[in-house]
């Protein structure tokens, strides 16, 4: 048994008030970024977009979350109604899990006491990543299979294969960086980016692989089609209803912005201000334009996702395979040799 005086309760306390404030901003984002998806794509399709509710529409996504709210909860029938409320809050935690190795700033002094600005800075960081992103395929093939609906079961399963296939493209190219980093640490990889240059430079090619694969691992148009209605009939949560549904819609814009808050920190150094030096300001000052910085590139990879959503047409699922296996996929290994080449000669 742990004797009380070798607890670090202010460790366990800045931790527990770290992850609700992060859980909480992430959510904020994600209600909001409904809403930035609705005028961005009015604005590309020549519309007004939402304008009514509170000034310039800023309370419609309060207004959604009502309705979605009070809507009344239909479970069918025939559906496993223990799985059928589990896939969804499955696939919403899965969503969550991934901003807990995500180093957000750099480190900030309250009390005398450095605090550091990620929830858990463990040393197989990117793995951990692809962990939590392969448990909520698991929310989508429970969602599908518990309906007990045809289609639902077939959209899960096209959902499922689609995103194992992307997957290991997307492991592929990261091999690459984790090759001239050597250290699977998102902080680590941070900090060397800081010292050299942001990853882009040494990857562009892996970092092209790897935005493909977060499109389609976040089933983003045009890799939408386990949820395109044309395709099977609504998709995997075609028998949701109210929050359940909500927390599958939600799950997609939370995988959205840890997708581009991923990408910014692997490839574009994270928290890292350009042509800023760290000793500038002070270091509470520092820490606080860190996550400016990284927030802003976030919301850059956001819209970027949003623009090209609302300009491409989805692809045939032949396509959409084809994609991953044929090409991705002997990209990425072509990178992966011709870095570990590169590496080998240049020592």
């Amino acid at each position: 048994m742990i004797a009380p005086t070798l607890i670090d309760w202010f460790f366990i306390i800045q931790k527990l008030i770290l992850i609700v404030i992060i859980v909480l901003i992430t959510l904020g984002l994600a209600l909001y970024t409904t809403f930035a998806e609705r005028k961005i794509a009015a604005i590309l399709q020549d519309r007004i977009g939402p304008n009514r509710a509170g000034l310039f529409g800023l309370l419609q996504p309060l207004a959604d979350g009502i309705k979605m709210i009070s809507k009344e909860e239909i479970i069918p029938d025939h559906a496993n109604k223990k799985l059928f409320v589990f896939g969804p809050a499955l696939a919403m935690i899965a969503a969550l899990m991934t901003s807990a190795v995500i180093p957000w700033s750099s480190d900030i002094i309250i009390g005398g006491k450095h605090i550091v600005l990620q929830i858990a800075d463990v040393n197989i960081g990117i793995l951990y990543v692809f962990a939590v992103v392969s448990i909520g395929v698991y929310g989508i093939m429970i969602g599908g299979w518990a309906s007990n609906n045809k289609f639902s079961l077939l959209s899960a399963l096209r959902a499922a294969s689609q995103a194992i296939s992307y997957e290991l493209a997307m492991g592929m190219s990261l091999i690459s960086v984790l090759l001239l980093a050597g250290t699977l640490r998102l902080s680590e990889l941070v900090h060397q980016q800081q010292q050299t240059h942001w990853n882009i430079v040494y990857q562009p090619l892996g970092f092209l692989i790897f935005f493909i694969c977060a499109m389609a691992e976040c089933n983003r148009a045009p890799f939408d089609l386990a949820e395109a209605e044309n395709e099977l009939n609504f998709g995997y949560h075609q028998e949701y209803s109210s929050m359940k549904l909500g927390f599958y819609l939600f799950a997609e814009y939370i995988n959205l912005i840890m997708s581009s808050a991923i990408i910014a920190t692997i490839y574009f150094g994270g928290y890292d201000t350009p042509f800023l030096s760290p000793t500038a300001f002070s270091i509470n000052t520092m820490a606080l334009i860190g996550v400016i910085t990284l927030l802003v590139k976030i919301f850059i990879f956001v819209f970027i996702f949003m623009w090209i959503r609302w300009t491409l047409p989805r692809f045939r699922y032949d396509q959409l395979m084809r994609l991953g296996w044929k090409t991705l996929l002997p990209l990425s290994l072509l990178n992966m040799i011709v870095t570990a080449l590169f590496i080998l000669l240049s020592h």
